[in-house]
């Protein structure tokens, strides 16, 4: 009996799975229309796995296909992607960031991973009138006081390089490394002493599980990779919340600002106080659990970024030695390690060659190579095609910094000087830290973080990159890492380390 209704209902349930797959290839086309991308797709999960067996071809086939329209159109896991390659297109969706036009979104399963109320999520008034709260913590007077808790930071780890077996001899990833030095910077920059010993260990575990969820399908199930992400971001929230109480309390008492989050709250005192004088009682973003999340955004963004743009760097300097030799010059001529003392704001901003340099690194290996958006509502791209409502766009930020500059291909950090200038002249293509309203708030700390440590890595060390084949070939972790993790072997090339008090 089973089996003769088994064998009744199954054509039946072989033709509506058949129905589904058709229906779904059909609307596929539909939105595709002329535009190039693949013609046919595998059923519910797209190109899925092509993009999570290896990324870096995967975008390179699709900004291939969107060479002579300017962008390209894929499917992945029932979601109609559209790549743009062309920087005209990428300004019309950063300059479009509005509940009827694009949702920026920051990563493909961004809402599921950070949460419904991130920054990024942010449009309109609420958007600029948060902005508005964060730029005191990246005035002048604020970037000065970091620059100090950075490099204090950055000498430790760069000592703690010296000490993996056989440095000198045999080659070591720098990766890891690096991505450790970079967390404990930003920890000690946004929320410097509230953070204990025991919170930083867990803040490190924490961080790690988020970083592996991060390149993971969104399976929000216990035991997956995406679900462990996504609690440890709760964690790592609530813990920042804890720094930014501690913080007002500090604040309040009149102490002076020593970390970022110390100026946000000085700030946020100040507006409570002045709310508080006109009846008000509570203001908006200024809650220690919003806050918590605001800094974890921060954190985010700069986190990785900065990994990856000083990887590429190492890499860049040791196979353009022309280049690392002008920088040795320019920064001996404000600092050498045997003086026992950190680089100043002043100083820092008299290196113009090392700014150019990072600048230059920024362009041509931009960290964040794509800023995923999802369109709202139905929004014309070109005369004729409509981007189709809930289509996740993908402007390449990577593209575009190849485009209009002057032998774009090559590394060459005089672009940005005298008399060429050519962040100026090209500015439209320079994207790294986007566009439009969206436009990374602390781009100026981002690349004074690169400079302080271009500075002190060069001034330091004599390094050699141990190369392999396809050694330099772009990876995504998920900005963008040299594939061999950067090897290289070190000698220290100073008399020794210098001891800032």
């Amino acid at each position: 009996m089973e089996k003769s209704i088994l064998a009744y209902v199954t054509p039946y349930i072989l033709s509506f799975v058949a129905f589904l797959i058709l229906l779904e290839q059909v609307l596929y086309l539909k939105k595709k229309r002329f535009v190039p991308g693949p013609n046919l797709v595998l059923p519910f999960v797209g190109n899925a796995i092509s993009l999570v067996r290896n990324p870096t071809s995967f975008w390179v086939d699709q900004s291939v296909l969107a060479e002579s329209s300017g962008f390209s159109v894929n499917y992945i896991i029932g979601k109609f992607i559209v790549f743009i390659r062309s920087t005209d297109l990428s300004h019309k969706v950063f300059a479009n960031v509005r509940p009827d036009a694009f949702h920026l979104v920051g990563h493909p399963f961004g809402k599921k991973l950070f949460g419904e109320h991130n920054l990024i999520y942010m449009m309109g008034q609420e958007h600029k009138d948060l902005r508005r709260r964060i730029a005191p913590n990246f005035t002048p007077k604020a970037l000065s006081t970091y620059t100090q808790l950075q490099q204090h930071i950055i000498l430790k780890h760069l000592r703690s390089w010296m000490d993996v077996p056989d440095a000198g001899t045999k080659p070591f990833p720098l990766r890891f490394l690096s991505r450790d030095m970079n967390l404990e910077t930003s920890q000690n920059v946004f929320v410097g002493p509230y953070l204990s010993e025991e919170s930083r260990k867990r803040f490190e575990v924490d961080y790690n599980f988020f970083n592996v969820g991060l390149m993971k399908l969104p399976i929000d199930l216990p035991g997956f990779a995406f679900r462990n992400a996504r609690l440890a971001v709760s964690r790592l929230v609530e813990t920042l919340a804890v720094c930014a109480s501690e913080s007002k309390k500090k604040m309040k008492s009149g102490a002076d600002p020593i970390c970022l989050v110390d100026f946000w709250m000085q700030d946020v005192i100040r507006e409570i106080d002045e709310a508080g004088g006109e009846g008000q009682t509570t203001l908006p973003h200024t809650s220690s659990l919003e806050i918590g999340g605001h800094l974890f955004d921060f954190l985010f963004a700069s986190q990785d970024a900065s990994t990856s743009s000083l990887l590429w760097a190492v890499t860049l300097l040791d196979s353009h030695p022309d280049v690392l030799e002008k920088v040795r010059q320019e920064v001996s001529g404000f600092w050498k390690p045997e003086s026992d003392r950190t680089i100043t704001a002043d100083e820092l901003r008299e290196m113009k060659y090392t700014d150019a340099v990072a600048r230059e690194i920024i362009r041509f290996r931009a960290p964040a190579t794509l800023v995923p958006h999802v369109a709202g509502e139905d929004f014309q791209l070109t005369e004729t095609y409509t981007i189709p409502k809930g289509a996740i766009v993908f402007p390449s930020v990577y593209e575009s910094s190849f485009q209009g500059f002057v032998d774009a291909d090559r590394f060459d950090p005089d672009r940005f000087l005298e008399p060429r200038c050519e962040d100026r002249v090209y500015k439209k293509n320079y994207l790294a830290f986007g566009a439009g309203s969206h436009q990374c708030v602390g781009q100026k700390y981002a690349v004074n973080h690169l400079i302080l440590f271009i500075a002190m890595f060069t001034s330091l060390f004599d390094f050699k990159r141990v190369r392999s084949d396809g050694c330099d070939e772009i990876t995504y972790i998920p900005t963008i890492s040299p594939r061999d993790d950067c090897r290289i072997v070190l000698s220290l090339r100073c008399s020794r380390f210098p001891c800032f008090s």
